[in-house]
């Protein structure tokens, strides 16, 4: 961007004194560090940069603008209202697949060997047991885990970050508070997480869409038994 905006020779005014040209630099580049942020957290990585700072151009050299704000303001208010339209109908279509594909991956994983299914929904199979003892609800946990879509996606890890996690478990989803309550520390297992026990509707982050059924690998390292 800089070097556009020194092709297209911008007109630029005198810095306020006391200003030195270190610091007119450190913030040129802090505010396109911020509008480039920006533009990609809103998914705006297709605009064309050079149309962008031809515009940028005219309103610092006082030229002629295609657009006045009050336009401007509706061109993006005009686009951004068609995207939420488009978004949220990939959210419905996202949300149909997700409930379809884990009522069957649920239905069919539960006939499998080691598999056990709860009344409540959740599936686990005990991969390594433990001689410890299981947490209760009011406990707190030290867990290694790796969290998987239905397709493999990874979307979580501890193992990548190089350190367990410790919570509360009143302070996860409802499929880990149940979940490790069935498990012995020391244990290693996998649950099988329907949407209902894990995020919804509401789905969580970019990766997990809405009523998607999750996959966890944990290791129960700790139980740290409540006061």
């Amino acid at each position: 961007m800089a070097l556009i905006l020194t092709a297209e020779s911008c007109a630029q005014k005198k810095a306020p004194e006391g200003v030195t040209p270190a610091q007119v630099d450190s913030l040129s580049y802090a505010i396109g560090v911020m509008m480039g942020t920006n533009f990609k957290e809103s998914e705006l990585e297709y605009l064309d940069l050079s149309t962008f700072v031809k515009a940028v151009n005219e309103v610092f050299n006082d030229k002629e603008l295609r657009f006045d704000i009050n336009e401007a303001n509706k061109v993006i208010q005009s686009h951004f209202m068609k995207m939420r339209v488009e978004q949220q109908r990939k959210r419905e279509e996202a949300k149909a697949k997700n409930i379809e594909d884990g009522k069957k991956f649920l239905e069919e994983n539960k006939a499998k060997e080691g598999v056990v299914a709860l009344p409540s929904g959740l599936q686990y199979k005990l991969l390594t047991e433990g001689a410890g003892i299981k947490p209760t609800e009011k406990d707190t946990v030290k867990v290694h885990y790796r969290g998987t879509l239905l397709d493999g996606t990874e979307f979580d890890s501890s193992y990548e970050r190089g350190e367990p996690a410790t919570f509360p478990l009143t302070g996860v989803i409802k499929g880990w508070t149940e979940g490790l309550q069935q498990i012995g520390e020391g244990s290693k297992a996998e649950f099988y997480i329907p949407d209902s026990l894990a995020y919804g509707e509401r789905g969580s982050g970019q990766k997990i869409t809405p009523n998607a059924t999750l996959i966890f690998e944990v290791e129960l390292l700790e139980v740290r038994k409540a006061k």
